[in-house]
């Protein structure tokens, strides 16, 4: 009997699965093998809510192959060494996996091919799996990654994806491999009360809910905060459970233009990835350098807090940073106004800000996350990076009647849609009785501060 391994990562699914179907078609038996790896934990990056996320995904696979004659095993420590001890335990001459696209990704792949190698077994290592389109698979002329989005997109839309793949109907696993138990879910362990449940069956039925209802309406409702018409599936695609190439080509069959302004929206995940695959170093450093000053954390400590809190003083802001700590999650045109608000209008290291977001959101990103926060704050691929998001503005704009603030900032519930955005204008009794705090500072001084800062008088 032949044996080969499958190691998954950011790919935690059996539909769709390229590394499951060679291995299946490689071997007699396969073992589906996942490796907590305590180097994500040193690094900060298995926050509470994401550590609850992953317990679900695991789960969700491991029922899913036991439906299958299967199961799932896990293994705990330094991936190389755990798959290296798996192999030899089962005698695998194989192992496949998606191919890393993070450095912390590429560095593992690399170190896992070296230390099979010294055994005798292979390792392959399957592109577009956690992405739709590989990193580098499109290059302009002359360079080695696209740093403008819009050309990015026109290429990329032209790559023919594959046809996605059924979840295989048998996973035969070999007997008697050690497993350690699958983590539990730890609720109340730090974890946001509202977060979504996990895994793959999960991702797949709101997939199937969004396609029917959400997605024709997307382009014209995407922006609406309070009408929370987006499509919600950024940590199933963040954790593998759903496949991007699946979601591109299902949405392309519904067709029109909700389809299209979502498709976009998917490739933005792909151009993030593809610079970062060509420029590692963006994950901490600027992209661009506008050899910005930032204030240091000891110099804004105040501000910041109050940022984290949702207490600046501006209701889309407050209302943005508290649905992050109550449900894991925000919106993306609240993403871009909160941190339009603490890198430009209180002139706070974009780094700062990641990291926060890090700490909460279930589909923590670090591609996107940090290469989102560096457009925002100017030092990104953003083609205008000076643009500051006015909070009022913005409120006036895509919550019109304060329906999303109400939602998040109760203090102000009976405030009328005429200055639900701007509280500090209500007669001063009125303000007096909110228990709401004034404006950490005029969005004036703000912006002349950072106008100041970048030496644009």
């Amino acid at each position: 009997m032949t044996v080969a391994v499958v190691l998954f990562t950011s790919d935690l699914r059996l539909h769709d699965h390229p590394p499951l179907r060679a291995a299946l078609r490689a071997a007699d038996e396969v073992v589906p093998l996942f490796v907590l790896d305590p180097d994500v934990h040193a690094a900060g990056f298995d926050a509470p809510n994401r550590r609850a996320f992953l317990a679900d995904c695991l789960a969700d696979v491991d029922a899913s192959l036991r439906v299958r004659g299967g199961r799932l095993v896990l293994r705990t420590g330094p991936p190389a060494r755990e798959v290296v001890a798996v192999a030899a335990e089962c005698g695998a001459h194989e192992v496949h996996m998606a191919a890393g696209v993070t450095r912390f990704a590429q560095l593992r792949e690399e170190l896992l091919r070296k230390e099979l190698a010294g055994s005798g077994v292979r390792l392959v290592a399957h592109d577009a799996v956690v992405t739709a389109v590989a990193p580098g698979a499109v290059v302009p002329a002359g360079s080695d990654h696209f740093a403008v989005f819009t050309p990015y997109f026109r290429r990329w839309s032209t790559v023919q994806l594959r046809a996605p793949e059924s979840a295989p109907r048998k996973v035969p696993v070999p007997d008697g491999l050690r497993s350690d138990p699958l983590p539990a879910r730890g609720a109340g362990s730090g974890v946001s009360p509202g977060i979504p449940p996990g895994g793959e069956s999960e991702g797949r039925r709101r997939l199937t809910g969004w396609g029917r209802g959400g997605l024709a309406a997307y382009a014209e409702r995407h922006d609406d905060l309070a009408g929370d018409a987006t499509s919600r599936l950024s940590p199933y695609l963040h954790f593998g459970a759903l496949s991007p190439a699946e979601v591109v080509q299902r949405a392309r069959t519904r067709g029109g233009p909700g389809a299209e302004a979502f498709v976009r929206q998917l490739c933005w995940r792909d151009f993030h990835y593809q610079v970062m695959a060509a420029r590692p170093e963006s994950s901490v450093r600027d992209y661009r350098t506008r050899d910005d000053d930032w204030r240091s954390e000891e110099e804004a400590a105040e501000e910041i807090a109050a940022w984290k809190e949702g207490r600046t003083g501006y209701p889309l802001v407050d209302a943005a940073m508290r649905q992050l700590t109550h449900e894991g999650w925000m919106h993306n045109r609240a993403r871009l106004l909160a941190a339009s608000f603490l890198t430009k209008t209180l002139y706070v290291d974009w780094r700062i800000g990641a990291r926060q977001f890090l700490d909460l959101l279930v589909d923590g990103d670090i591609v996107n996350n940090q290469l989102n926060w560096q457009w925002v704050a100017g030092t990104g691929t953003d083609t205008r990076p000076h643009r500051v998001l006015n909070p009022v503005v913005q409120g006036k704009r895509f919550d019109p009647q304060g329906a999303y603030v109400r939602r998040w900032v109760p203090e102000l519930e009976d405030v009328a849609a005429t200055r639900i955005h701007e509280p500090w204008r209500l007669p001063e009794g009125e303000r007096a009785r909110l228990d709401y705090p004034e404006p950490l500072i005029s969005l004036a001084d703000g912006l002349a501060r950072f106008k100041n800062a970048r030496g644009r008088n």
